[in-house]
């Protein structure tokens, strides 16, 4: 499953971290949730993100439930919610963003089903060069799965810690652009130290595919950022990023230029 479909991708996000390893960089990863604080600062916020250093920018489409996202994410898609945006309005973000480094949805399953059978097209033409589901684990439904390996988008997949290595190989085989390794068990947010058994967690994945490796959840702060950085190919920030952003467009790009040095400086 997908195997066939690499050629319909644009790579973009291939050619990214191709670019990066032959600089001997990682990748700074941030994730937004579209329309927050409202739909033209969250335009800045991307536009600002690309202008401070990210290589890959996460767009969050809000949803109602979003179960796996600590209480700063939650709160930052039922505002978007409240201002109307949904799966269309994400994409008109993206295109009026008019990003120049590659764009991945990060998305609960409902949304992007309501968004047609056509969605994942229209989300490419929008600007988007990959997706991620947050509740779609690999056999879960082969049918969707294929729908996603199949479409013109780099489907992202997700690994959690406890993951076996057999399982991780599968994993990894099903996705395209990198994979993102989960650091910890539970909900997104800015936690205060990193894992202790991550750095075994990142080379088990490692040893189970090519695929650039991304690492997420509880990534808040630069020298954090920095540590992760030398285990992995990039780094991805959410929670502290989307908080800052509550304060001002400002704040948060001033914390993605401090990420962006720390990351630099593995």
């Amino acid at each position: 499953m997908g195997s066939g479909s690499a050629t319909i991708s644009s790579d973009r996000i291939a050619q990214r971290f191709a670019q990066l390893a032959a600089e001997g960089r990682r990748a700074f990863v941030p994730y937004v949730t579209a329309g927050h604080p409202d739909r033209a600062r969250s335009v800045a916020l991307l536009q600002g993100l690309e202008a401070a250093g990210a290589d890959v920018v996460e767009v969050g489409v809000p949803f109602s439930d979003p179960l796996a996202d600590g209480a700063v994410i939650q709160a930052s898609s039922q505002k978007a919610l409240d201002q109307g945006i949904r799966f269309d309005q994400v994409l008109e973000i993206i295109h009026e963003a008019a990003l120049k480094i590659p764009v991945v949805l990060f998305s609960y399953l409902n949304p992007l089903l309501r968004g047609g059978d056509d969605a994942l097209r229209r989300a490419a033409d929008a600007g988007a060069h990959g997706v991620l589901v947050t509740d779609l684990p690999l056999g879960a439904d082969r049918a969707r799965e294929a729908w996603f390996a199949d479409g013109p988008l780099d489907f992202i997949r997700l690994v959690a810690p406890t993951t076996p290595a057999s399982r991780m190989g599968e994993i990894a085989r099903t996705g395209r652009g990198f994979v993102y390794l989960i650091s910890r068990l539970g909900v997104t947010g800015e936690r205060s130290d990193l894992p202790p058994e991550l750095p075994e967690t990142a080379a088990r994945l490692r040893a189970a595919t090519s695929l650039p490796l991304c690492i997420g959840f509880g990534i808040s702060k630069p020298e954090q950022a920095r540590a992760v950085a030398r285990l992995a190919d990039g780094v991805v920030v959410g929670s502290a990023i989307v908080r800052a952003a509550d304060e001002s467009v400002d704040a948060a790009l001033s914390l993605a230029r401090s990420l962006r040095a720390a990351i630099d400086d593995a």
